[in-house]
Protein backbone atom coordinates (compact mmCIF):
# COMPACT_ATOMS: atom_id res chain seq x y z
CA UNK A 1 0.00 0.00 0.00
CA UNK A 2 1.32 3.43 -1.01
CA UNK A 3 0.74 5.49 2.15
CA UNK A 4 2.11 8.67 0.55
CA UNK A 5 -0.43 8.40 -2.26
CA UNK A 6 -3.23 7.84 0.23
CA UNK A 7 -2.16 10.85 2.29
CA UNK A 8 -1.96 12.95 -0.87
CA UNK A 9 -5.45 11.93 -1.94
CA UNK A 10 -6.81 12.63 1.55
CA UNK A 11 -5.29 16.09 1.46
CA UNK A 12 -6.88 16.72 -1.96
CA UNK A 13 -10.31 15.72 -0.70
CA UNK A 14 -9.98 17.86 2.42
CA UNK A 15 -9.04 20.89 0.35
CA UNK A 16 -11.74 20.45 -2.28
CA UNK A 17 -14.32 22.59 -0.50
CA UNK A 18 -11.87 25.36 0.35
CA UNK A 19 -10.57 25.54 -3.21
CA UNK A 20 -14.09 25.72 -4.62
CA UNK A 21 -14.84 29.18 -3.25
CA UNK A 22 -13.64 32.64 -4.17
CA UNK A 23 -13.44 35.41 -1.61
CA UNK A 24 -12.56 39.01 -2.44
CA UNK A 25 -9.37 40.23 -0.81
CA UNK A 26 -8.88 43.81 0.37
CA UNK A 27 -8.52 46.10 -2.61
CA UNK A 28 -9.86 45.57 -6.13
CA UNK A 29 -10.35 42.29 -7.98
CA UNK A 30 -11.74 41.62 -11.43
CA UNK A 31 -14.01 38.63 -11.94
CA UNK A 32 -16.49 37.23 -14.42
CA UNK A 33 -19.74 35.42 -13.68
CA UNK A 34 -19.79 32.13 -15.57
CA UNK A 35 -22.89 30.31 -16.88
CA UNK A 36 -23.66 27.63 -14.31
CA UNK A 37 -23.25 24.13 -15.69
CA UNK A 38 -25.80 22.62 -13.29
CA UNK A 39 -28.52 25.24 -13.84
CA UNK A 40 -28.14 26.97 -17.18
CA UNK A 41 -31.29 29.02 -16.63
CA UNK A 42 -29.95 30.82 -13.56
CA UNK A 43 -26.36 31.16 -12.28
CA UNK A 44 -27.49 32.24 -8.80
CA UNK A 45 -28.06 29.70 -6.03
CA UNK A 46 -29.80 30.72 -2.81
CA UNK A 47 -28.83 28.62 0.20
CA UNK A 48 -29.81 29.01 3.84
CA UNK A 49 -27.42 28.55 6.75
CA UNK A 50 -27.44 28.52 10.54
CA UNK A 51 -24.54 30.64 11.77
CA UNK A 52 -25.09 30.66 15.53
CA UNK A 53 -26.64 27.25 16.11
CA UNK A 54 -23.33 25.42 16.64
CA UNK A 55 -20.31 27.35 17.97
CA UNK A 56 -17.70 28.04 15.28
CA UNK A 57 -19.61 26.07 12.68
CA UNK A 58 -21.90 26.91 9.77
CA UNK A 59 -24.79 24.49 9.31
CA UNK A 60 -26.73 24.14 6.06
CA UNK A 61 -30.51 24.36 6.42
CA UNK A 62 -32.75 21.94 4.52
CA UNK A 63 -34.88 24.96 3.66
CA UNK A 64 -32.33 25.40 0.89
CA UNK A 65 -34.02 22.47 -0.84
CA UNK A 66 -37.60 23.09 0.22
CA UNK A 67 -37.45 20.61 3.10
CA UNK A 68 -38.62 21.30 6.68
CA UNK A 69 -36.15 22.67 9.21
CA UNK A 70 -36.99 22.09 12.89
CA UNK A 71 -34.92 25.10 13.91
CA UNK A 72 -36.94 27.36 11.64
CA UNK A 73 -40.13 25.89 13.06
CA UNK A 74 -38.94 26.63 16.58
CA UNK A 75 -37.79 30.13 15.56
CA UNK A 76 -41.23 30.84 14.11
CA UNK A 77 -42.76 29.76 17.40
CA UNK A 78 -40.54 32.13 19.36
CA UNK A 79 -41.19 35.03 17.00
CA UNK A 80 -44.91 34.49 17.32
CA UNK A 81 -44.88 34.47 21.12
CA UNK A 82 -45.50 38.19 21.54
CA UNK A 83 -42.40 38.41 23.74
CA UNK A 84 -39.67 40.77 22.49
CA UNK A 85 -36.73 38.76 23.86
CA UNK A 86 -38.06 35.52 22.42
CA UNK A 87 -38.59 37.27 19.07
CA UNK A 88 -34.92 38.31 19.14
CA UNK A 89 -33.92 34.74 19.97
CA UNK A 90 -36.06 33.44 17.13
CA UNK A 91 -34.46 35.85 14.65
CA UNK A 92 -31.05 34.81 15.89
CA UNK A 93 -31.42 31.09 15.31
CA UNK A 94 -33.43 31.13 12.09
CA UNK A 95 -31.38 30.34 8.95
CA UNK A 96 -29.99 33.20 6.89
CA UNK A 97 -29.85 33.27 3.12
CA UNK A 98 -26.55 33.50 1.29
CA UNK A 99 -26.34 33.62 -2.48
CA UNK A 100 -23.64 31.97 -4.56
CA UNK A 101 -22.63 32.44 -8.18
CA UNK A 102 -19.90 30.71 -10.23
CA UNK A 103 -17.05 33.04 -11.17
CA UNK A 104 -13.52 33.12 -12.47
CA UNK A 105 -10.95 35.58 -11.17
CA UNK A 106 -9.08 37.36 -13.92
CA UNK A 107 -5.45 36.39 -13.92
CA UNK A 108 -6.35 33.13 -12.20
CA UNK A 109 -8.36 31.44 -14.94
CA UNK A 110 -6.21 28.33 -14.67
CA UNK A 111 -7.64 27.73 -11.18
CA UNK A 112 -11.03 27.15 -12.75
CA UNK A 113 -14.53 28.17 -11.74
CA UNK A 114 -15.17 28.94 -8.08
CA UNK A 115 -18.23 30.07 -6.13
CA UNK A 116 -18.53 33.57 -4.75
CA UNK A 117 -20.92 33.89 -1.81
CA UNK A 118 -22.46 37.21 -0.81
CA UNK A 119 -25.32 38.79 1.09
CA UNK A 120 -28.51 40.57 0.17
CA UNK A 121 -27.00 43.94 -0.79
CA UNK A 122 -24.64 42.61 -3.46
CA UNK A 123 -27.29 40.15 -4.68
CA UNK A 124 -29.87 42.89 -5.21
CA UNK A 125 -27.35 45.05 -7.00
CA UNK A 126 -26.35 42.25 -9.38
CA UNK A 127 -29.99 41.40 -10.14
CA UNK A 128 -30.72 45.06 -10.80
CA UNK A 129 -27.84 45.28 -13.27
CA UNK A 130 -28.89 42.15 -15.12
CA UNK A 131 -32.50 43.39 -15.25
CA UNK A 132 -31.28 46.64 -16.84
CA UNK A 133 -31.58 46.29 -20.65
CA UNK A 134 -28.42 48.38 -21.03
CA UNK A 135 -26.50 45.48 -19.47
CA UNK A 136 -28.55 42.29 -19.75
CA UNK A 137 -26.90 38.91 -19.28
CA UNK A 138 -23.46 39.85 -17.99
CA UNK A 139 -22.60 36.15 -17.65
CA UNK A 140 -22.83 35.43 -21.37
CA UNK A 141 -19.62 33.73 -22.47
CA UNK A 142 -19.37 35.87 -25.61
CA UNK A 143 -21.05 39.22 -24.88
CA UNK A 144 -20.89 39.35 -21.09
CA UNK A 145 -19.01 41.81 -18.91
CA UNK A 146 -16.42 41.60 -16.19
CA UNK A 147 -17.07 42.91 -12.69
CA UNK A 148 -14.69 44.90 -10.53
CA UNK A 149 -15.13 43.93 -6.88
CA UNK A 150 -13.69 46.25 -4.26
CA UNK A 151 -13.31 44.99 -0.72
CA UNK A 152 -12.75 47.37 2.16
CA UNK A 153 -11.50 46.14 5.52
CA UNK A 154 -13.49 46.97 8.67
CA UNK A 155 -10.98 49.71 9.46
CA UNK A 156 -11.36 51.21 5.98
CA UNK A 157 -15.14 50.93 5.97
CA UNK A 158 -15.52 52.16 9.52
CA UNK A 159 -17.71 49.25 10.59
CA UNK A 160 -17.45 45.78 12.09
CA UNK A 161 -17.67 43.74 8.88
CA UNK A 162 -16.03 45.74 6.12
CA UNK A 163 -17.71 46.61 2.84
CA UNK A 164 -17.95 45.08 -0.62
CA UNK A 165 -18.86 47.16 -3.67
CA UNK A 166 -19.17 46.13 -7.30
CA UNK A 167 -18.83 47.89 -10.64
CA UNK A 168 -19.69 46.27 -13.96
CA UNK A 169 -17.22 47.05 -16.75
CA UNK A 170 -18.84 48.89 -19.67
CA UNK A 171 -17.20 46.87 -22.42
CA UNK A 172 -18.52 43.50 -23.56
CA UNK A 173 -15.78 40.87 -23.64
CA UNK A 174 -15.56 37.12 -24.17
CA UNK A 175 -15.12 34.86 -21.19
CA UNK A 176 -11.91 33.59 -22.80
CA UNK A 177 -10.15 33.93 -26.16
CA UNK A 178 -8.72 30.45 -25.72
CA UNK A 179 -11.23 27.89 -27.01
CA UNK A 180 -9.78 25.07 -24.89
CA UNK A 181 -9.90 27.23 -21.76
CA UNK A 182 -13.43 28.33 -22.60
CA UNK A 183 -14.60 24.73 -22.90
CA UNK A 184 -12.93 23.85 -19.61
CA UNK A 185 -14.58 26.75 -17.77
CA UNK A 186 -18.02 25.95 -19.13
CA UNK A 187 -17.89 22.18 -18.76
CA UNK A 188 -15.80 21.60 -15.64
CA UNK A 189 -17.63 22.98 -12.64
CA UNK A 190 -18.41 21.64 -9.19
CA UNK A 191 -22.02 21.21 -8.12
CA UNK A 192 -22.53 23.73 -5.33
CA UNK A 193 -25.03 21.62 -3.41
CA UNK A 194 -22.53 18.75 -3.24
CA UNK A 195 -20.00 20.92 -1.42
CA UNK A 196 -22.14 21.05 1.72
CA UNK A 197 -23.45 18.27 3.91
CA UNK A 198 -27.16 18.59 4.54
CA UNK A 199 -27.99 17.60 8.14
CA UNK A 200 -30.96 15.39 8.81
CA UNK A 201 -34.05 16.59 10.64
CA UNK A 202 -32.96 14.68 13.75
CA UNK A 203 -29.44 16.10 13.61
CA UNK A 204 -30.84 19.62 13.55
CA UNK A 205 -33.02 18.77 16.54
CA UNK A 206 -29.89 17.72 18.41
CA UNK A 207 -28.11 20.95 17.42
CA UNK A 208 -31.07 22.96 18.65
CA UNK A 209 -31.20 21.02 21.90
CA UNK A 210 -27.51 21.76 22.47
CA UNK A 211 -28.09 25.43 21.71
CA UNK A 212 -30.94 25.65 24.21
CA UNK A 213 -28.99 23.66 26.82
CA UNK A 214 -25.31 24.59 26.28
CA UNK A 215 -24.28 23.05 29.60
CA UNK A 216 -25.36 19.65 28.26
CA UNK A 217 -23.70 20.05 24.87
CA UNK A 218 -20.95 17.62 23.97
CA UNK A 219 -19.27 20.02 21.54
CA UNK A 220 -15.50 20.20 21.88
CA UNK A 221 -15.28 23.97 21.60
CA UNK A 222 -15.23 26.07 24.73
CA UNK A 223 -17.11 28.95 23.15
CA UNK A 224 -20.78 28.93 24.04
CA UNK A 225 -23.51 31.04 22.43
CA UNK A 226 -25.19 33.66 24.57
CA UNK A 227 -28.72 32.80 25.53
CA UNK A 228 -31.64 35.16 25.86
CA UNK A 229 -33.42 34.43 29.12
CA UNK A 230 -36.74 35.89 30.19
CA UNK A 231 -39.47 34.95 32.63
CA UNK A 232 -41.58 33.67 29.80
CA UNK A 233 -38.74 31.67 28.26
CA UNK A 234 -38.71 29.37 31.28
CA UNK A 235 -41.15 27.35 29.19
CA UNK A 236 -38.83 27.14 26.16
CA UNK A 237 -37.68 23.61 26.98
CA UNK A 238 -41.30 22.48 27.33
CA UNK A 239 -42.16 24.17 24.04
CA UNK A 240 -39.18 22.42 22.47
CA UNK A 241 -40.59 19.05 23.48
CA UNK A 242 -44.04 20.03 22.21
CA UNK A 243 -42.56 21.12 18.90
CA UNK A 244 -41.16 17.68 18.23
CA UNK A 245 -44.22 15.80 19.42
CA UNK A 246 -45.18 15.86 15.78
CA UNK A 247 -47.17 13.91 13.29
CA UNK A 248 -46.49 13.62 9.56
CA UNK A 249 -48.98 15.29 7.26
CA UNK A 250 -49.47 15.57 3.50
CA UNK A 251 -46.63 16.18 1.04
CA UNK A 252 -44.06 14.81 3.47
CA UNK A 253 -43.95 17.95 5.61
CA UNK A 254 -43.69 17.38 9.33
CA UNK A 255 -46.24 19.55 11.11
CA UNK A 256 -46.01 19.77 14.92
CA UNK A 257 -49.15 18.75 16.75
CA UNK A 258 -49.45 22.13 18.47
CA UNK A 259 -50.12 23.67 15.03
CA UNK A 260 -53.52 21.95 15.20
CA UNK A 261 -54.61 23.53 18.45
CA UNK A 262 -55.20 26.96 19.89
CA UNK A 263 -51.92 27.42 21.75
CA UNK A 264 -48.79 29.44 21.23
CA UNK A 265 -49.74 30.29 17.64
CA UNK A 266 -53.50 30.06 17.80
CA UNK A 267 -55.23 27.99 15.17
CA UNK A 268 -53.34 27.44 11.94
CA UNK A 269 -54.90 25.74 8.97
CA UNK A 270 -52.60 23.15 7.44
CA UNK A 271 -53.25 22.31 3.83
Amino acid sequence: MDLDAIKSRLNQLQNTTTNSFWKPQPGKSQIRIVPYLHDKSNPFSELFFHYSLVPNKTVLSPLSFGRPDPVQQFADKLKGSGNKDEWIQGKRIEPKMRTFVPVIARGEESEGVKFWGFGKTVYQELLGIIADPDYGDISDSTTGRDIVVERQTPAEAGNQYGKTTIRVKPNQTPLSDDSAMLQKLLETQANLTELYNEPTYDELKEHLSGFLNPQDSTTETTKEPEMVTTEKSSNVEDDFEILFNSEPCGRGVLVPSFFRHTSFFGEINVK
